[in-house]
Parts: structure tokens; C-alpha cells; sequence
């Protein structure tokens, strides 16, 4: 590499270690603690690239990217934070930063982009857009790479006309995805509009979500459910858009390619919505964050509830190895319900055991096990069950759990099938009429007009 390189981040090592690493590589380097040095020097006219941390004690850095752009246009600048938010990365990318990383970063990655931005030539500047707000309650929060290769995508076609197809778990986030793309592009100001599957039972269901969406973003959420005659009017209404468009987002946890290739989604609807496709990875694949989101809600809650809790070093482990099928949101509920819960400052880790010992039990996967024997089936549940703990055990209290989850279930569904009568529901099932009326009330099985106590 060749040139000189403007370093600013208030922690020293960062910045020895920087300017040891690139001055090996060739560079002249220039570090300072200060933000005040550094805007100096860019209007000195020094440095052919400029790393920046983002929080500064005498400054933003972040806030100062518009600054440097007015003074030197053609400079550019890597943003490195420990800020480790989806808002972090989108105004880094509004502010015309050449790259953003997250810290703890890898210094031969850093020195990689720092090598590129050296060779290219920027781009002319753009107007520097207003600030967001609300954007920090957002729990779109991670360190992790999955998650910061997300943020960089999310920036990157944020303002472009492209469909986005969303894909991920349920509890993922997607919706959120969806929404912060709207929120922070250049259409904030237009509807944001969640079509429903009743919004497409009409002919004229399409047109009249055109003209509610107008100008904004129309978002078809979990896709992959909608009847083969909503696929094909989304089709029709797809191939009709005219002037002042909305942007187009979907969202599924179906893998949309393997449905389309079993004849049960729509080809033409496939590829007409899958301009980008974003992956919101599970909490299995970024466990690394959990502590972070962790403590994100634990946070939120404090605002809401005006209650200071925090997990214990213990309970932080449990919360960090559990599984999470139900991922970010059943990650946020169990913090709340700990949050109310709890009569000690600090989370026990017993405490969190006992309410992942009352979470039900994961969904088995679709598409599989038609036709199986119901044992072959219960088997393949009850492994998926343990595989999802990566290793460890479950939480305590396995087996009376699992038995809640089947007898609820064959209870309510004998009570249908006998019109609610509950002699003959005793009796199909086996069991005394009195064992019966305590599994409705041991298990809260809500009793509707067919299912009349007698």
C-alpha cells in the first residue's frame, strides 16, 4: 500500500496497532484521540484515507462524515465501531463512508478495504440526509459477521427499486427488516403497507393496495402462505406497476426455491420477487449476540417497567447456550417475563431454567414425516428437540413437559371430535370423567361453546 492514512479512535492500543499495521504495509500514518485533530488535518488537506471510530470524546464521527465530504470530496473513509446496530451501518452508508466494520474487527479484513479504498477513486459527493429518529429501538443489534453482512446488504439496497425477498425463521426479524429498508430510505415519508391475505381475495384487492401503498412500500408477509389465486393476482398486479410505484418486500420461512420446485409456489411469482434476497440468520447461527440482545431488552424493559434487573453470571450462560427456536422473540419474552417475575435485582440462573421449562416445545419441520407411523414421527420431533441445543441438555423437566404438549392437543381435538361431550370424550380417551375435567383445567384448555362443561 502507498499513501497516507489518517487514524482516529480514543483507544490507544487501536491505535497502535493500527499504525504499526499500516505503516509495515507502506503507509505513513497520522493517529490521534481526537476528532477536532482530525478534521484538522483533513482541511489541511493531509491523509489519502481516513479510519474512524465513531464515538469520540470530543465528537461524532459519524456526524462529522458530511464535513469531510464538503472539505475533500474525493476521501475516503472507513467507519469502525463498536456500535453494533443496523443504524450504525445504514448512516455510515448515507453519509457516503467508503466501508463500515464493526469492532472487534479483523485487522486483515481492515487492511484489505484499506488497500481498496486507497486504489479507488470516490465517487462525487451527495447531499448528506436528514437524521432519523425512533431508530434506536430497533433490536436489530450484532456484533456478529452474519448479522453486520446483513446491515452492509440492507444499506447497500435500501434506496434501489429492486424487490426484497426476506427470508428467515419465525422470530428472526423480518418484519423489521422490512421496515427499517422503509424507514431509512428515500421513501420514509410514503405509506408503509403489510398486504394480508384478505386483501387478495377480491379481483380489485391488488389495485386497491396499489393505491394505499402509492409512492411507499408494499410488503407481502410470509408469501409462501398465500392461496395459489392471491399468488397469481400478486402476478398480474406485478406485471401492471406504473409510475409512483411502491417498493415491492416480502417475507417468508419457507424456503420459497424447494416450494417452487414441489409445485407449490408459483415460478413466475419466485422470480419476480426475489430482486435481493436477505437471509435474517437464527440465534443459532450468531449465539454471540445473544448476551448483547440480551441485555438490550433487559434495558427496554427497564424503561418500560421502571424496573432494574440484570441476569447473573450463571443465568447469562444458560441464556447464551439455550437454543431459541423461537429466536428474537422468544428471546424478548422471556426477558420480560423474567423482568416481572423476578423479586432480585439480579436474574438467578434457576430462575431461567424455570421458564424455559414452561416454553413449548419447537414446531416439527414441514414437508416431512406424511405417512409416517405417529411413533416415527414423535422420534423425529423429540431429536430435532435436543439437536437444537447445540450439546447441551435441555432444561429440567423434560419429560412432563413433552407430555403436556401431546395431551393438550388430543384432548381438545377428542372434545371436538365428540361435540364437546364430555362423557363420550372420557370415554374415547379411556379415562374417568373427573380426570378429564382436571387435564381441562391442568392444562387451561379454553372451553367454547361445543365444548360445554357438564
Amino acid at each position: 500500500m502507498d499513501g497516507t492514512v489518517l487514524v482516529a479512535d480514543d483507544d490507544r492500543t487501536i491505535r497502535t496497532v493500527l499504525t504499526q499495521a499500516l505503516t509495515r504495509a507502506g503507509c505513513k500514518v497520522h493517529a490521534t484521540s481526537s476528532l477536532v485533530t482530525l478534521m484538522r488535518w483533513v482541511e489541511e488537506g493531509k491523509g489519502d484515507l481516513v479510519i474512524s471510530d465513531v464515538v469520540m470524546p470530543d465528537g461524532n464521527g459519524l456526524e462529522a462524515l458530511p464535513r469531510i465530504t464538503k472539505m475533500r470530496p474525493g476521501l475516503p473513509v472507513i467507519v469502525i465501531s463498536a456500535q453494533n446496530t443496523i443504524m450504525t451501518a445504514i448512516q455510515a452508508a448515507e453519509a457516503e463512508a467508503f466501508d463500515y466494520l464493526p469492532k472487534p474487527f479483523d485487522l486483515p479484513d481492515l487492511m484489505k478495504r484499506s488497500a481498496r479504498a486507497l486504489d479507488v477513486k470516490r465517487r462525487a459527493p451527495k447531499p448528506a440526509p436528514a437524521p432519523r429518529e425512533g431508530g434506536d429501538d430497533l433490536p436489530l443489534v450484532g456484533r456478529t459477521p452474519a448479522m453486520q453482512a446483513l446491515y452492509r446488504l440492507v444499506a447497500r439496497v435500501m434506496n434501489t427499486d429492486l424487490p426484497v425477498l426476506i427470508t428467515g425463521e419465525s422470530g428472526t426479524g423480518k418484519s423489521l427488516i422490512a421496515r427499517a429498508i422503509h424507514d431509512f430510505s428515500d421513501r420514509r415519508t410514503m405509506p408503509f403497507v403489510v398486504a394480508q391475505a384478505a386483501d387478495l381475495t377480491s379481483m380489485d384487492g391488488p389495485s386497491q393496495l396499489l393505491a394505499r401503498a402509492r409512492g411507499g412500500s408494499l410488503v407481502f408477509d410470509e408469501v409462501a402462505d398465500l392461496e395459489d389465486e392471491a399468488q397469481a393476482r400478486i402476478v398480474r398486479m406485478l406485471d401492471m406497476l406504473g409510475d409512483n410505484a411502491p417498493r415491492i418486500m416480502a417475507t417468508s420461512q419457507s424456503d420459497l426455491a424447494s416450494r417452487m420446485e414441489a409445485g407449490r409456489f408459483r415460478q413466475d411469482l419466485f422470480y419476480r420477487l426475489g430482486g435481493v434476497t436477505l437471509h435474517v440468520p437464527s440465534l443459532r447461527e450468531r449465539v454471540d449476540d445473544i448476551p448483547l440482545l440480551a441485555e438490550h431488552f433487559l434495558a427496554k424493559g427497564e424503561r418500560d417497567f421502571g424496573t432494574i434487573r440484570r441476569l447473573s453470571g450463571d443465568a447469562r450462560e444458560l441464556v447464551r447456550a439455550y437454543s431459541w427456536p423461537g429466536n428474537v422473540r422468544q428471546l424478548e419474552n422471556t426477558l420480560k417475563r423474567l423482568m416481572v417475575t423476578s423479586s432480585e435485582p439480579e436474574i438467578a440462573r434457576a430462575e431461567v431454567e424455570a421458564v424455559l421449562g414452561s416454553q413449548p416445545l419447537p414446531e416439527p419441520m414441514k414437508g416431512v414425516g406424511e405417512g409416517d407411523r405417529l411413533s416415527a414421527s414423535v422420534m423425529r420431533h423429540l431429536k430435532r428437540y435436543f439437536d437444537l441445543h447445540g450439546g447441551q441438555l435441555p432444561p429440567a423437566g423434560v419429560y412432563n413437559r413433552i407430555l403436556r404438549e401431546v395431551e393438550a392437543p388430543l384432548i381438545e381435538i377428542a372434545l371436538d371430535a365428540t361435540g364437546g361431550n364430555q362423557a363420550k370424550c372420557a370415554d374415547l380417551l379411556g379415562i374417568n370423567r373427573n380426570t378429564l375435567r382436571k387435564k381441562i383445567t391442568e392444562l387451561d384448555i379454553r372451553v367454547t361453546r361445543r365444548r360445554k362443561l357438564m
